[in-house]
């Protein structure tokens, strides 16, 4: 499977005949007074696209052509062109989405490797029923910037609930991005070997990886524009 990090926590998931994106960012109104510079999505194609959450910076499905399918923000299973999607309600905030709303978890299998995407998780730890519904996972795509989200001690022990094989840190400050902590609370906390491939785009191995001490992967972001 390989893996393209397009900035914040848009992903594009491609395998030997799918192609998944999940959460495509949009732009901000330029008089906001945030800095979102990465770069716009274009020429994306896919098969499936997965939104979280009904936020601006997670929810471009229009950005992505191939009429993919779209699942928004739904809880329970969903067919799709890849099978079954999982989606978990969690919340954005740590008080019960009375803050910044609801947010989807979504687990899911591309080419027999099990994803597990945490959206804006910002409730803080899982609930036993939603750790029971992940189940097994083989990649993990957490946010680790705090803010709108858990911070990074919280992604850590997050991290350490779920015992993925894979961790692929999303969603914190960058060159493009000024309203989030960057990852190095996380990787403080974290348990796994931290790997730096130099790149945004990689072919993943998940058979290198172990449940007991996950490989922390950092992929490089986007070039701000």
């Amino acid at each position: 499977m390989r893996v393209n990090w397009l900035g914040h926590s848009a992903f594009l998931l491609t395998g030997e005949s799918k192609a998944v994106v999940i959460d495509p960012y949009g732009s901000f109104p330029k008089d906001r007074p945030i800095k979102f510079d990465y770069p716009p999505l274009e020429g994306l194609e896919a098969d499936l696209v997965l939104v979280s959450h009904e936020h601006l910076d997670h929810n471009a499905a229009d950005a992505v052509r191939g009429d993919p399918d779209v699942i928004r923000a739904s809880a329970g299973i969903s067919e799709s062109p890849i099978g079954e999607v999982l989606g978990i309600a969690s919340e954005h905030d740590p008080s019960a989405g009375t803050q910044r709303g609801a947010n989807t978890i979504f687990c899911f299998t591309l080419d027999g490797v099990r994803c597990c995407h945490l959206g804006d998780f910002g409730q803080g730890g899982l609930r036993p029923e939603q750790r029971e519904a992940i189940g097994d996972v083989d990649v993990l795509f957490v946010p680790v910037g705090s803010g709108p989200t858990i911070d990074g001690r919280q992604a850590a022990e997050v991290v350490a609930q779920i015992s993925p094989r894979v961790v692929i840190p999303m969603h914190y400050a960058t060159e493009a991005v000024d309203f989030l902590e960057g990852p190095n609370e996380f990787l403080d906390a974290v348990s796994g070997e931290v790997e730096r491939p130099g790149a945004s785009e990689i072919e993943l191995d998940v058979t290198a990886g172990g449940h007991d001490r996950p490989r922390v992967v950092m992929l490089e972001p986007p070039v701000p524009s």
